[in-house]
């Protein structure tokens, strides 16, 4: 029964009639998804069959007409929930296989941290206040690679405190969980403190609390930062490590006295660590630690944080080390108050930390005034790591991330860096409310925090001259359609069951899709009503946690769309449709089936019917172009009036998540109306989906490849760089593709450099301060196009720039725009002298550019003995963190494509090894084996993985596999239509 919830009679709930896709059930007149928010009780945890926020493979036909919910309250905020039926119901994998038990809630950490930078090692004890929600006589908690000391407990329902040896622990190492059993039970209601000491190494593993290091007066230094996100913090305390279970944690840091200490509060006092002072051994904390210091003559200090707002322990973060920064502040637009931003590295790159500073200082105010909620923290700090496994972090407080997402030389500014660190900084500051202040209830909702956080309104307000909405469709949306074009594709919202699990939808759905379906969504409903109805989702969730249906909730409220009815195909099912358009006498017939890049979907694949927002763009009485984004295709075909003898398309702005397939007549008309030097009815977003749809439809058996080409060569006299940039990325998919069949890549080489050299002798290959971006990206992009297309002069150009850097170290005739080329032009024609120029660059790198386009350099060799010495350097030299760019590096040169396949193989116990914990792992078996295109590759690469454990990788390792084979399936249909194509084009040239 239900005790003390306003709106039951009876104690009764009753299931609604109406059984549909997501099964709703009512107390009355409460909702159960409300219901369940506003006693605290997580749904996660609620059995398939009831709960409206999870999704199950194995639900019921058939459902008890009643059940009876037993919720016994107590003081605090939360409930316990438990149930009954009349009828047994099937139900996805038990939570409590890989969840916490609920019958405790810690509510608060005292956490202190001992950080020994020379010994590189850590320890610490932690308090941990908790809630007893249901009577209970163990203690179960999350730890990994952690040595444990005794652990002490006392409540108010003990006679005396409970001390057992950390040997007393059931340790699941699997489930890195660790359960304490209690001599008597804990009563509901009560509350208890446990209270444990622990150590570890400070290894270089990037996950949990680790050691980065930097070079400095020629000698290796050290300094430690956190990575928590998804389930890391148990790797530096014990903790519930379970994004549900928020509680404020007061952190205080124990260091050598020469460093600096940064958490995600402000410092509240810091004092010199006095051993014979009488308020050393005030504290437990302190107490221990005069313990682990007996002897010592260095000095220390400590150092107190404020105590945070409740929060997920992955967004908890901590560092030490010798650490410097630059400063500036915003003022809020809501209250007036100031607050310090701060930006942090080693001193030896402080210099180049600038413009993430200003672009932090510059969008926190705009993110304030969107969702009309005030930054609730008192600072927000930057900290620039050496090593790093993911790109940033998003720390309440204190973000964190890779020297490459952060840094940029004000005197060499590259704009591809300059647009990435704006993307990057934007996208962390996001996360202070999507994700911060309120977070996913568990990782299945994974998309709620990285998908709004990775659209670019606020961007676009910031930097108008990125056109980052345009971009968003190659750097978005394209990713996005790449990986869901795959039958091993996932849900955006899926299942995460375990640790393996969850890290491996940190990928393209959980960011790019999602992202893109949101601002598919907010072109539907208009982004003033969009942003209104996240802000009211915000607000009914600050400090708390959400689901998918509370997202949902807040944009239906500001628009009264039914939002779940639009969305929830696009979220809780795999894949993307392809619109098919053919022409009647009174309109269009439009067909909608799921869109596969291997072929036509079969029936058992083709069950989705999405609601799609066609937006069809018109011609108006005046010549003008019309936009409807009020006609939906929310059934498998639909007939639309319309005149067609004037020009129309459909997805307008390319906003929409679906390609679309014209018959080739009418693919002609939009091609020639979209070419238009002026007055065209399409933007350049219409052209740029044009060009991405064309090789992707030829990819999946519904076009020929050919037409795609004719579609790039309509464009010839195109301006903008934007559009080029997806010309360049069209070709570029058939190349490699087609890369082991050499007079193809020579054909389609010829074709690039028609395209290409002429921008080339129209813009030269000097930079002006005084141009426009679009024009220096334009430069860069067509000199990378001719040079990777080996046209012969602009190698000799690129060449002779690098030799002169090559024997006057003066790279002041590269310009940072051409380094990466210009130093893949010197690898390639180069021998010993240039192999160890690049060498030293990683080693040293003045700049992360410089250092990346070393990198990529050093793969790009075409000799044996250079590309193994490269191998040699990844094994013996090369940061962990950088694994992804030699193996990015590798994948595009042809020539070691395969021997790249073979020294995985060879080496695969030490990479997995050596990548263990974070997740690199799964981007090197991508990129060591999806460039490959024969079936007979596909058997290789399957058979090499048969019988190993790839529960770290499983779902990459699947994806790849549907890679190789969607190219073979590509060769083996479209090789003939290609090579008749290109060369009847050779003969008219």
């Amino acid at each position: 029964m239900l005790q003390g919830v306003r709106g039951c009679r009876g104690g009764w709930i009753q299931s609604t009639p109406s059984l549909s896709r997501s099964l709703f059930f009512t107390c009355t007149r409460t909702p159960l998804r409300r219901l369940l928010s506003d006693h605290h009780i997580d749904r996660a945890s609620l059995p398939a069959f009831i709960n409206p926020s999870r999704r199950s493979p194995h639900r019921p036909t058939s459902f008890p007409h009643t059940f009876t919910l037993s919720l016994s309250r107590s003081c605090s905020s939360h409930s316990f929930l438990s149930m009954s039926t009349g009828a047994t119901a099937e139900t996805t994998k038990d939570p409590n296989q890989y969840r916490l038990p609920t019958d405790l809630k810690p509510t608060h950490y005292d956490l202190t941290i001992h950080t020994d930078l020379e010994k590189l090692k850590f320890n610490g004890f932690i308090t941990a206040h908790l809630e007893v929600k249901k009577a209970t006589n163990s203690i179960t908690f999350n730890t990994a690679d952690l040595t444990l000391g005794s652990l002490s407990l006392t409540s108010s329902s003990l006679n005396e405190p409970y001390v057992q040896p950390a040997s007393a622990l059931q340790i699941d190492t699997k489930a890195e969980r660790a359960t304490l059993q209690l001599p008597a039970t804990l009563p509901e209601g009560s509350t208890a403190q446990l209270k444990v000491g622990f150590q570890a190494e400070l290894t270089g593993g990037m996950m949990g609390y680790y050691r980065s290091a930097f070079e400095q007066d020629g000698k290796t230094k050290y300094y430690s930062l956190t990575q928590f996100e998804p389930t890391a913090a148990r790797r530096a305390f014990p903790c519930w490590d379970e994004p549900l279970l928020k509680a404020t944690f007061a952190v205080t840091l124990i260091s050598r006295a020469d460093t600096f200490n940064l958490s995600n509060m402000p410092a509240e006092s810091e004092e010199a660590y006095d051993p014979s002072a009488s308020s050393s051994a005030t504290t437990e904390p302190l107490s221990w630690l005069a313990e682990k210091l007996t002897g010592s003559t260095e000095n220390w200090k400590i150092t107190k944080f404020e105590t945070t707002p409740p929060m997920s322990t992955y967004i908890v973060a901590f560092a030490n080390g010798p650490f410097t920064y630059l400063e500036s502040s915003y003022k809020s637009p809501l209250s007036g108050k100031v607050r310090p931003l701060r930006i942090y590295t080693t001193p030896d790159v402080i210099h180049q930390a600038q413009f993430a500073l200003d672009v932090k200082e510059k969008v926190l105010p705009l993110y304030e005034q969107v969702f009309d909620i005030e930054y609730p923290l008192p600072k927000l700090d930057t900290l620039v790591a050496t090593d790093f496994d993911a790109g940033a972090m998003e720390n309440w407080g204190l973000i964190t991330g890779r020297t490459s997402a952060f840094l940029l030389d004000p005197q060499k500014v590259d704009i591809g860096a300059k647009k990435q660190i704006a993307s990057t900084q934007s996208h962390e500051v996001a996360h202070m409310w999507f994700g911060n202040i309120t977070t996913m209830a568990w990782w299945d909702y994974l998309y709620l925090n990285e998908g709004f956080a990775s659209l670019v309104i606020i961007l676009n307000k910031v930097f108008p001259e990125f056109k980052v909405n345009a971009t968003f469709i190659s750097s978005h949306l394209n990713r996005a359609f790449s990986l869901d074009a795959k039958l091993s594709s996932h849900p955006i919202e899926v299942e995460c069951p375990d640790a393996n699990m969850i890290n491996q939808i940190f990928d393209s759905l959980s960011y790019a899709k999602a992202a893109s379906v949101l601002r598919m969504l907010s072109n539907y409903v208009g982004e003033e009503k969009f942003l209104k109805g996240v802000s009211i989702y915000l607000k009914q969730h600050l400090y708390g946690s959400s689901v998918t249906e509370d997202l949902w909730e807040g944009i239906k409220t500001a628009t009264g769309v039914d939002i779940p009815k639009v969305m929830d195909a696009w979220v809780k099912q795999m894949g993307f449709p392809v619109v098919t358009v053919t022409e009647t006498k009174d309109g269009i017939h439009v067909r909608q089936d799921r869109f596969l890049e291997s072929g036509p979907a079969l029936p058992k694949d083709n069950e989705t019917i999405w609601t799609i927002p066609l937006s069809l763009v018109t011609v108006g009485a005046d010549g003008k172009p019309v936009v409807d984004n009020s006609i939906v295709l929310d059934s498998r075909e639909k007939t639309i009036p319309l005149d067609t003898s004037k020009p129309f398309k459909l997805n307008a702005g390319t906003v929409g998540v679906f390609r679309v397939l014209y018959t080739p007549e009418r693919l002609a008309a939009i091609a020639k109306e979209a070419a238009k030097s002026k007055g065209s009815l399409f933007g350049f977003e219409d052209r740029i989906g044009l060009i991405n749809d064309a090789p992707a439809l030829a990819k999946a058996g519904l076009t020929e490849v050919s037409s795609a080409l004719t579609l790039i060569d309509n464009f010839r006299n195109e301006t903008e760089y934007l559009v080029w940039s997806s010309i360049a990325d069209s070709i570029e998919v058939i190349v490699n593709t087609w890369w082991e069949h050499q007079h193809i890549v020579d054909l389609l080489n010829s074709f690039r450099n028609k395209l290409f050299v002429p921008i080339i002798k129209r813009l030269g290959y000097e930079y002006s301060e005084d141009e426009d971006i679009d024009t220096k990206e334009l430069r860069t992009k067509a000199i990378v196009q001719a040079a990777n297309a080996e046209e012969k002069s602009v190698v000799e150009e690129l060449r002779s720039r690098f030799n002169h850097f090559l024997k006057t170290g003066d790279d002041s005739r590269i310009p940072p725009d051409l380094q990466r080329i210009t130093f893949k032009i010197g690898a390639q024609n180069g021998g010993q002298a240039e192999w160890e120029k690049f060498a030293s660059i990683v080693n040293k790198p003045p700049t992360p550019s410089a250092a990346i386009a070393a990198i990529l350099a050093l793969t790009s060799f075409k000799e044996d003995k250079y590309i193994e010495q490269t191998f040699n350097f990844i094994d013996t030299k090369s940061r962990d963190q950088d694994l992804i760019y030699f193996f990015s590096g590798l994948r595009q040169n042809f020539k070691y494509r395969k021997y790249l396949s073979m020294k995985f193989k060879e080496s695969y116990d030490a990479y997995v090894k050596r990548t263990e914990g974070n997740f690199s792992l799964q981007y090197i078996v991508q990129f060591s084996h999806d460039s490959l295109s024969t079936f007979e590759d596909y058997k290789e690469t399957e058979k090499f993985f048969e019988g190993k454990d790839t529960s770290k990788y499983d779902m990459t390792l699947k994806q790849t596999l549907d890679s190789i084979r969607s190219k073979a399936l590509w060769i083996e249909r479209s090789t003939t239509d290609l090579v008749n194509w290109l060369e009847k084009k050779q003969k008219s040239t």
